[in-house]
């Protein structure tokens, strides 16, 4: 139960292990510093969208520019233009979708690779329509202007050759959406979504071989096929350069093995890392890396992992809850075991702050990135306010040690503790919603507050419902997602 009144604080039982030096500018100086950043990040933000959607119109306007795109006649002419304008701007979001997916450094500093993600799924299915307006049309068109049926038109289009694996590549990229559905992927172990959606890449390199030969779309010495080869090498070898190589350039410099695994709380461990200069891996508190564990059981699977402490230089910590067969095998990590490291990511940090003060709020096992943002933020007393819940004693992890370092920098620690209400949808217990608790009476400066929630989605998700009703601009919400 929260207490309004007199918030819990816990003296702190030893110092933390970082505690940063006081800032030595006010808050209001620090918050026109942080406004101003956050200015620059949505201007930048704002140009890549604009670029992204640019893409696709410059592909459509080379083809509109090339010779015989405006000799259309009769309905044959019109659905194969339309069918050809389809899979321009279909293929062209192809790609942005690969470069949202290839955690390009920029993108994650600005953007935030959560909101590149949900942006690159929200795109599958728009662009799953247009594949398949574009086969559709461009079928009829060529059987309206031969005279020739549809049955009769797909077979002869088979026959035509580098078109099946046009049919293929059409194929992969109907498994992968249909993989990505919520309804499917609830259904499907990680594993095996993981390597439907691997399909993706082998999808966009079989469909290539077809631009370049059927036609004259993109014929020998035309600037369209000067744009097509020059945006696939950009989105693949992107790709290939922050999936693949930079994850085992770090990898091999900082040479990270596992150190102890400590259990903290029935199926929950924390996994101590040692490894060369881990300072210089450049993490922020609230950041996440994604892991792989080179034992026989676990070097199959990548983890998505918040750190639960600041990387120091030879020092690292992960805490993880068993949510499944994968991560309930990292609780039987040995020592000695060798780590690879995508990362760090996210924006969930203070670099994403623009307001003069700071609302906390963690549920579970989203106590990770909240404990360390608040290590690593420069605060003045009164500055910080921290929320933690739990449905009993068994889930406050790390509670203790943010406790201390709550106490530490003047910051005030309220607790919640047991089952969400019943009585209506809310983040709160049946005794709290009965005594009128809000985040306004947690949060009193909750507007001027720049607010970091993460959770379970669902209960995250009422957090940030009442923080908008409450009148919270959308900028000051960072919301970082946990599955349970």
């Amino acid at each position: 139960m929260i207490d309004t009144a007199r918030p819990t604080r816990r003296a702190a039982a030893a110092p933390p292990r970082h505690f940063p030096a006081p800032p030595a500018e006010p808050l209001e100086v620090a918050a026109r510093r942080r406004r101003r950043s956050g200015r620059g990040r949505a201007a930048v933000t704002d140009l890549l969208g604009v670029l992204a959607w640019a893409s696709a119109a410059v592909a459509v306007a080379l083809w509109l520019a090339s010779p015989g795109s405006h000799s259309v006649s009769g309905v044959g002419g019109v659905l194969t233009d339309a069918g050809i304008v389809a899979g321009l701007v279909a293929t062209d979001l192809v790609l942005v979708m690969l470069v949202l997916a290839a955690r390009v450094p920029l993108i994650d500093r600005v953007f935030g690779q959560d909101k590149a993600i949900a942006v690159h799924r929200s795109l599958g299915e728009p662009v799953l329509y247009l594949l398949l307006a574009h086969g559709v049309l461009l079928t009829l068109g060529y059987g309206a202007s031969s005279g020739t049926g549809p049955i009769a038109e797909t077979v002869s289009l088979f026959s035509t050759p580098d078109m099946p694996l046009a049919y293929l590549a059409l194929g992969l990229f109907v498994a992968v959406v249909v993989s990505s559905l919520v309804a499917v992927r609830r259904r499907l172990p990680y594993e095996a979504w993981h390597v439907v959606h691997l399909l993706s890449y082998a999808a966009v390199l079989v469909a290539l071989p077809h631009m370049l030969s059927v036609g004259s779309v993109l014929g020998q010495g035309t600037w369209q096929r000067v744009y097509w080869i020059a945006a696939y090498a950009v989105a693949l070898g992107l790709v290939v350069v922050h999936r693949f190589v930079r994850p085992v350039v770090v990898s091999l410099r900082h040479r990270i093995r596992v150190v102890a695994v400590e259990p903290i709380a029935p199926g929950v461990v924390s996994i101590h890392l040692a490894g060369r200069d881990l300072d210089r891996l450049g993490a922020r508190g609230g950041q996440y890396g994604v892991w792989r564990f080179w034992s026989a059981r676990t070097w199959w699977h990548a983890h998505p992992v918040s750190f639960s402490a600041v990387p120091g230089r030879e020092r690292a910590r992960i805490t993880v809850r068993d949510l499944g067969a994968g991560s309930a095998r990292l609780g039987r990590i040995r020592p000695g075991t060798a780590v690879s490291l995508e990362g760090p990511y996210g924006l969930f940090t203070t670099r994403a702050r623009t307001a003069p003060y700071l609302a906390l709020v963690a549920s579970g096992i989203g106590i990770t990135p909240v404990r360390a943002l608040l290590e690593d933020t420069d605060l003045r007393p009164g500055e910080a306010t921290v929320l933690l819940r739990g449905t009993d004693a068994e889930q406050q992890y790390l509670w203790q040690e943010t406790a201390e370092l709550a106490a530490a920098t003047g910051s005030t620690l309220f607790a919640v503790v047991g089952h969400r209400a019943r009585s209506q949808e809310s983040w709160m217990t049946e005794d709290d919603l009965r005594r009128g608790v809000s985040l306004r009476s947690v949060f009193p400066r909750l507007l001027e507050s720049d607010l970091y929630v993460c959770g379970p989605q669902a209960w995250s998700d009422l957090v940030v419902r009442e923080a908008r009703l409450a009148g919270v601009p959308e900028h000051q919400i960072h919301q970082e997602r946990f599955g349970s």
